[in-house]
């Protein structure tokens, strides 16, 4: 019994260094996606990944940035990624995926607050006034600093969509880094990329210096799978990714959220269209699955180094969405149904992760170790 064991460990180490020989240096990207208030799909893919991470590693401290270079997110997404990533003063991140996850579900019912709105109040709405107050005690230390874009762990980045310029608008730490007329309070980013139109009133936003400024509406409109955005503004970011040549030099892992426009959900009005808020659904899934069948195709060769986690059905709890069978885009069109559940490949996924070790990028450009940004390129 133990000769076993200590088989199983010896395998174990020397998958790992074939596992680091074939990854060379990799930049590990996590996206998470936008849509709905609840975010069950990554939830529970956040929480396996870095109870995995410290199981691996033996490491009770260690968190999910600790192994990755850049987190993007939109919508419910991005507050997730907010906290994963959002320093505490000593480089650290002031969450970790469990305590991120249980914020979210016990202030659910705070941050999408329903309230009646109309002459005679039947229309829905969301309470701004109580999404912010929970914005604002989740991204703040406990010494009350309100945190900016460049205080975070690791880069950071989230779209939305500008009425003032009538196009999409990405935050992110590499800009704020360089001028602080690209830094913006972490909690209004947040709102400003969760002001779904038909729930929100758009949100206006400027940045720590006031000279720019955002009316923000959903990023989630334009991208809420916000992983190709990720993919491409880490091979043009030179000072933060300078070994960075292609795709190939990339680890990608995409989670998911629950669909929105399934049959059961889609409403059409009394005269056969559909309503707004099914085409607001469709919209958020359509750019999702777009997404993941343009990087599908990207990684066609190499299928490892990008992996999508979502769920296979409708309402699942999250031990279902872990235990439910993988879905994975075909290059050119359609999905199939893996043998692997979304744990087992989690699991293969980390294990890619921890043989690479630790992430190496400056914790924060607010600190000494920071890299100077270079005059003309970021």
């Amino acid at each position: 019994m133990d000769l076993d064991k200590v088989t199983l460990e010896i395998f174990a180490k020397l998958e790992q260094k074939w596992l680091y020989h074939c990854d060379g240096k990799k930049t590990r990207v996590l996206s998470i996606d936008g849509g709905g208030p609840t975010g069950i799909v990554a939830g529970a893919a956040l929480v396996h990944l870095e109870s995995q991470i410290q199981a691996i590693t033996r490491d009770s401290q260690a968190r999910i940035m600790d192994f990755f270079d850049i987190i993007a997110g939109t919508g419910i997404g991005a507050f997730l990624a907010a906290m994963l990533v959002a320093d505490d003063g000593a480089g650290r991140p002031l969450f970790s995926a469990k305590d991120a996850v249980n914020f979210l579900m016990e202030n659910q019912a705070k941050l999408f607050k329903e309230k009646n709105v109309g002459v005679f109040r039947r229309r829905q709405r969301f309470s701004d006034t109580s999404m912010d107050r929970v914005l604002k005690q989740a991204l703040r230390r406990e010494d009350g600093k309100v945190l900016t874009l460049k205080d975070t762990c690791k880069p950071l980045l989230i779209p939305c969509f500008d009425l003032n310029s009538s196009a999409p608008f990405v935050f992110s730490r590499a800009d704020a880094s360089e001028s602080a007329s690209f830094d913006f309070e972490l909690w209004k980013v947040i709102r400003a990329t969760s002001a779904t139109p038909s729930m929100f009133k758009p949100f206006k936003l400027s940045s720590i210096d006031g000279k720019i400024s955002c009316l923000a509406v959903d990023g989630g409109l334009v991208m809420n799978n916000p992983a190709a955005a990720a993919v491409t503004h880490v091979l043009h970011n030179k000072r933060d990714f300078p070994s960075v040549t292609g795709i190939d030099d990339l680890l990608v892992l995409s989670l998911g959220n629950e669909p929105l426009s399934t049959s059961s959900k889609l409403k059409l009005s009394r005269d056969g269209h559909c309503t707004p808020l099914s085409v607001v659904g469709i919209a958020l899934d359509g750019i999702s699955e777009t997404i993941d069948q343009m990087l599908g195709h990207a990684f066609c060769w190499n299928p490892n180094s990008y992996v999508r986690i979502q769920a296979n059905s409708v309402g699942e709890r999250p031990d279902e969405v872990l235990t439910g069978r993988g879905v994975e885009s075909l290059p050119f069109g359609g999905k199939r149904l893996l043998t692997e559940t979304n744990a087992q490949r989690l699991e293969a996924f980390v294990q890619r992760l921890v043989a690479l070790g630790r992430s190496s990028l400056p914790p924060s450009p607010c600190k000494e170790t920071a890299v100077s940004p270079l005059v003309n390129d970021r």
